[in-house]
């Protein structure tokens, strides 16, 4: 049995990508959820309430977006490093490493084509994150509405591309790429006939 390593700069920029995308997720989560605006609005109107002060519902949610405000600070500092994270990525197979699959190569088996077709789109998606990120902080205030709905359709590629990963990184680890969870962590794989 051969085996072969998963290089250093590989799994460094396989972990801080993984990374950055789940805390990018947990800002999103807690801003649809306990930090949405609307619901904090309501907590600070009911506290409001039981001391016998008011404020307008325009002004309860102004000061809603104001607590908030740092957390969703990190949303955008997430994305910068996201943005410096693929920039890299994309930047390593002009020195020849983290080379691209080719999706249109004939000789691959279905499930290398799925697996190489998935990382595409997955890519394609992020870039169109990370540039209406982009345009919605540094471009014309005018595409922000539009670059904002665009943005925010992320969420669904993004989980989606995590479940369909997780599935096939164990799918693979059960069958025929033994040892392939432990490799992205220490580096070491072994090769097998059907391993890609």
């Amino acid at each position: 049995m051969d085996e072969a390593r998963y290089t250093r700069v590989y799994r460094l920029i396989h972990w801080a990508i993984a990374i950055t995308f789940l805390l990018l997720l947990v800002t999103i989560f807690l801003r649809l959820t306990w930090m949405n605006k609307d619901h904090m609005a309501a907590i600070i109107q009911d506290y409001l309430s039981s001391i016998h002060a008011s404020l307008t519902q325009e002004q309860t949610i102004a000061l809603a977006k104001k607590i908030r405000k740092p957390m969703w600070a990190w949303h955008l500092y997430l994305g910068y490093v996201l943005t410096g994270l693929f920039s890299i990525r994309f930047l390593l197979p002009l020195i020849g490493s983290m080379k691209f699959q080719n999706p249109f190569d004939q000789n691959l088996t279905p499930r290398l084509k799925f697996k190489n077709w998935s990382y595409l789109v997955f890519y394609l998606c992020v870039a169109t994150s990370l540039t209406t990120g982009l345009l919605m902080v540094f471009g014309p205030e005018k595409w922000g509405k539009t670059m904002e709905s665009v943005h925010v359709l992320g969420i669904y590629y993004l989980i989606a591309f995590l479940v369909v990963h997780l599935v096939g990184v164990f799918t693979a680890e059960f069958t025929h790429q033994k040892g392939i969870v432990s490799a992205v962590i220490s580096g070491i794989k072994r090769t097998y006939d059907q391993m890609d």
